[in-house]
């Protein structure tokens, strides 16, 4: 079956067709690790693990790089401003290179608190600079490349396919989200390598052939990706905000160094959104991390059900109502499927498994339409199919939307509420409603609700 995906360079949804049949390269960008990663930024990294599970999911073999930026992203997304993790290591009174650390085990403890599967290989720019050098010393000798004032920066005016990705030309001027450099010849263009920069020592410099200094943003992912998945690759994926400055750059360098395109599908998934804001952003210090939640008391898992409900291509507007939603529906998913496990067991109905099987397929390689997927769990659970077809197929819905459906088990019960229970049970039998009431109360209040059923009272943990 057809895996359709939408394809920002044609600005279209495209039948996928994979450079080499069965598998599949794909590269995402990575965070820049001068602070924790926000709600919105996992968004990104949520969306390429759904991606590779739709490839999986189709029995691809799959190859998966992120990159970790340590170094060389400037606060303005074009050559202006300071450096992201000097920044961040003059806010925290520590060295560049333990921000970085410190920052990178945060953000992977987060990718796995979502259970996103982990890539191949997390890559690290500042172990990358001699791959990096290679690259400019190739763009240099094709013709693509000035120094001006020390740095070396690529000329988009040489590049006559610049812009392809977002629809403009080196000539369009109206690079909002770039900063006037007079060192350039056009707006446009873009720095390569520093030896010069406005902020004082950089900590973080090395030998080059232009002169000591620090490789510009772009560059280096344009030389990562194509270390490890060569000069023609699949799919790149990153968030909506970086197509029109550092994708459209990195498309620029690579095609230029190879006399090629690189990639064929750029994948961009679109903002998260608070109410009277257009995105969450790091710049203001005020944003919410994935702490955030679990300290307001939402699971990891119900954050990743909360995303699922909306396509990627479309903004998610973050409330905590919302979350509030994504909370119950999860609630009631184990509830009931702590439900069909107490349930008379028969055999496995195999022509519905299948059944269940393609319409997974269908929803999930349209786009990765994961509503649509969530949509067909909860007709499944409501429908008349056997609980334990019911339940092997929580296997296969586990596969593509990742919320660990079939490792769901009974809470633990401290002994205390287990106590509290057993008075109640003894209130309701000598018809003590006042007491009973005054037990499931305090029952409540610890977190805990009891449930009276025909064959006796059951305890759950509260929503």
């Amino acid at each position: 079956m057809d895996i359709k995906i939408s394809n920002t360079l044609s600005g279209k949804k495209e039948i996928f067709k994979p450079i080499k049949k069965g598998e599949l390269k794909i590269y995402s960008c990575g965070p820049t690790v001068y602070h924790y990663a926000h709600i919105g930024n996992l968004r990104s990294f949520f969306v390429a693990d759904t991606l590779k599970r739709a490839f999986l999911y189709n029995n691809y073999k799959v190859k998966h790089i992120i990159n970790i930026t340590d170094v060389g992203h400037l606060s303005d997304d074009g050559d202006e401003g300071e450096d992201k993790l000097e920044k961040g290591a003059k806010r925290e009174g520590k060295t560049v290179w333990e921000v970085a650390e410190y920052y990178t085990k945060s953000f992977i403890d987060d990718y796995d608190a979502l259970n996103i599967i982990r890539p191949d290989q997390f890559t690290k720019a500042t172990d990358h600079i001699q791959e990096m050098q290679n690259m400019i010393k190739t763009l240099e000798k094709k013709g693509f490349t000035y120094i001006s004032e020390g740095n070396v920066y690529f000329d988009t005016q040489k590049d006559k396919n610049y812009g392809c990705l977002i629809k403009r030309s080196s000539e369009d001027e109206s690079q909002e989200r770039v900063d006037i450099d007079e060192h350039k010849k056009k707006k446009s263009d873009f720095v390569l390598w520093f030896t010069r920069h406005k902020y004082g020592n950089h900590a973080m410099e090395w030998d080059s052939p232009w002169g000591r200094g620090f490789p510009g943003w772009h560059i280096e992912c344009s030389a990562m990706s194509t270390k490890y998945l060569g000069d023609t690759f699949d799919i790149h994926t990153g968030g909506a905000d970086l197509a029109y400055v550092h994708h459209t750059n990195e498309i620029a360098q690579n095609d230029c160094a190879y006399g090629h395109k690189t990639v064929n599908y750029w994948v961009h998934t679109e903002f998260l959104v608070e109410k009277d804001k257009n995105k969450m952003s790091k710049s203001s210090g005020d944003f919410l991390r994935l702490k955030s939640l679990t300290d307001k008391g939402y699971t990891p898992l119900e954050y990743r059900y909360f995303l699922l409900g909306t396509h990627y291509k479309k903004k998610i507007m973050f409330s905590w109502e919302a979350m509030d939603s994504a909370k119950n529906a999860m609630s009631k998913l184990k509830n009931k499927i702590l439900e069909l496990r107490k349930e008379s067991f028969t055999k496995v109905d195999k022509k519905e498994i299948e059944n269940i099987k393609k319409k997974i397929l269908v929803d999930i390689n349209d786009d990765l339409n994961t509503p649509k997927v969530l949509a067909t769990l909860w007709d499944l659970l409501s429908s008349n199919v056997s609980s334990t077809t019911k339940l092997e197929s929580l296997k296969i819905f586990d596969d593509v939307l990742g919320l660990k459906l079939s490792e769901i088990k009974e809470d633990e019960v401290p002994q205390e509420i287990l106590e509290l229970k057993k008075q109640r049970d003894k209130a309701r039998i000598d018809k003590d409603w006042a007491k009973s009431d005054e037990l499931r109360d305090l029952i409540k209040e610890k977190g805990f609700q009891v449930l009276d059923t025909k064959d006796g009272s059951e305890l759950r943990k509260s929503s």
